[in-house]
């Protein structure tokens, strides 16, 4: 009964201590089905939006990735443009299926505006964006039509 006792508040205090010393600045992702249409895509342009009171409390890179590219997303991947190395992929084993979307979210200390962005389908096939201002953008619309990856930026 002791050794019960013992190893369920070993664990729960592991559990506690790993929650609240979590440090990580990656990115970590939610996944959502899109509510509106699409837009028009074109090759990604940056648009400044107003920030609103609700945007106070999240990171200022914090984004929306719409799925247009016809195909499910197996992978995304973000780095800082200033990295050499494509951080974990932040859906884990979830997907982003075409015509979803999924909000990622940034530790609120991170302060890199400037981001690169890999998409991988399940066959591996990738297809990659550099120097996204994530300061700059709320939505990312990705598209994939005619051989050719664009990416709208809103």
């Amino acid at each position: 009964m002791n050794n019960k006792a013992l190893i369920c508040g070993l664990t729960a205090a592991l559990l506690v201590t790993g929650a609240c010393s979590s440090t990580s600045t990656a990115p970590v992702a939610k996944t959502t089905p899109a509510t509106t249409a699409a837009p028009a895509v074109t090759p990604a342009a940056s648009h400044a939006t107003a920030p609103t009171a609700a945007d106070a409390a999240a990171a200022a890179q914090d984004f929306t990735l719409v799925n247009t590219t016809g195909v499910e997303i197996d992978k995304v991947f973000i780095s800082p443009h200033s990295s050499d190395d494509w951080e974990e992929d932040i859906l884990g084993q979830d997907t982003l299926p075409n015509g979803e979307k999924v909000d990622i979210k940034f530790h609120r200390a991170e302060k890199a505006p400037l981001w690169d962005l890999r998409i991988e389908d399940k066959q591996g096939h990738s297809i990659e964006w550099e120097n996204l201002n994530l300061l700059e953008i709320s939505k990312l619309t990705i598209d994939y039509k005619d051989g050719k990856a664009t990416a709208h930026a809103e």
